[in-house]
């Protein structure tokens, strides 16, 4: 009778014995669990993956503060210091600016009722810009004396607005507004726990990444990924930081010109300028109120203001600090920041550019050989 040999079982000092070789059944039914459960993952966390991006582009946007930091007083045990400090300053910096516009813009809201029932009762007078049109002055005053200049006057119109905006319609906007609202506190406030894990747990995922990219991309895969954060840095820099900058060098402008509601002009024409020709539109509006009360100079002062900060930022700053960190031409920085923004709404404004830098790096590779390749 044959002695059949009973299989080997690893002693403890032994690793144990390698799988077999995968099949092609196999290596098809694990391919398509790994893409079943990717895609049921994705579904899972699709109403927060808003949220979970906007983490990842604020910690790389200030990953380098954050290495500072650490060298100035390194994380103990429980890494708990500098994520905390880091996450209330981002959560400070966007709501403190937030509550200072909600409080001016309710101010105005007060005045512009006031004006509301004081036309009403008294008329609108003939604005003094209008006798300095350079052409139709005449036509205009006519129109503006006979529709609005007297009580009777500008109630009809007035009451014609009322009635094109009907009751049910501002209950239905107020309920949209009030549940976006919550929906975006929401989005918020996990954002901010995201990124308060990302700025602890960052050096290990990171190299994960890095890991998961090389093991997806070859060799290239590395470069791709921190091409890819570099850009998003970049980017950060150059339309964030840059169209703040612009905000606030307009905004004194604008008070000093007596332009009014510097303050909600300032924090609007800071966020028209993070995106790409939306300043001329924030400054345009500034120069318009500024003629409507009559300060013509004033409206000039402003625009010509608007025009020289916009161009040095658009043709020198934001080329520089995109460019150089995507190492992309400023064409295809704009075209990624729009197509991204066509896509994905705000977020694209980081991701587009991203992308494209990803692309760019690829096709360079492919083209030059990996002798060649750009680190």
């Amino acid at each position: 009778m044959e002695h059949v040999k009973p299989p080997t079982v690893p002693g403890p000092g032994h690793p144990p014995a390698p799988p077999p070789p995968a099949t092609g059944t196999s290596a098809f039914a694990r391919a398509a669990l790994v893409i079943a459960l990717g895609a049921l993952g994705l579904w899972v966390l699709h109403p927060f993956l808003p949220a979970l991006v906007w983490a990842v582009i604020l910690a790389i946007a200030l990953w380098p503060l954050r290495e500072r930091l650490v060298r100035i007083k390194p994380p103990g045990k429980h890494n708990l210091l500098w994520p905390a400090v880091l996450t209330l300053a981002v959560a400070l910096v966007i709501l403190v600016p937030l509550v200072v516009v909600a409080i001016q813009a309710a101010r105005e809201a007060h005045d512009a009722v006031a004006f509301w029932r004081q036309i009403e009762e008294q008329g609108w007078p003939v604005p003094d810009f209008v006798s300095h049109l350079p052409f139709g002055a005449a036509q205009v005053s006519a129109w503006w004396q006979e529709n609005l200049s007297h009580p009777q006057g500008s109630s009809e119109v007035l009451k014609r607005v009322d009635q094109s905006i009907n009751h049910s319609s501002l209950v239905g906007f107020g309920r949209t507004f009030g549940s976006q609202i919550v929906h975006r506190a929401m989005l918020f406030g996990f954002t901010l726990l995201a990124l308060f894990f990302l700025f602890r747990d960052g050096p290990g995922l990171a190299a994960q990444g890095l890991s998961a990219a090389r093991r997806l991309f070859g060799p290239r895969g590395e470069r791709v990924a921190r091409q890819m954060a570099a850009s998003v840095h970049g980017t950060v820099d150059g339309l964030v930081l840059v169209g703040l900058g612009e905000g606030f060098l307009l905004g004194v402008v604008y008070y000093f010109a007596g332009v009014p509601h510097p303050v909600l002009l300032g924090a609007f024409t800071a966020l028209a300028a993070m995106i790409p020709f939306g300043a001329p539109v924030a400054f345009g509006l500034a120069a318009l109120l500024a003629a409507a009360q009559g300060g013509v100079t004033a409206a000039i002062v402003v625009a010509v203001a608007g025009l020289v900060v916009t161009f040095v930022a658009d043709h020198f700053v934001r080329p520089v600090l995109i460019g150089g960190a995507t190492r992309l031409p400023f064409l295809w920085v704009l075209l990624g920041i729009l197509g991204g923004v066509e896509s994905f709404g705000l977020l694209g404004l980081f991701l587009g550019p991203a992308v494209m830098a990803a692309l760019v790096l690829l096709w360079r590779e492919y083209t030059a050989g990996d002798d060649h390749a750009v680190a």
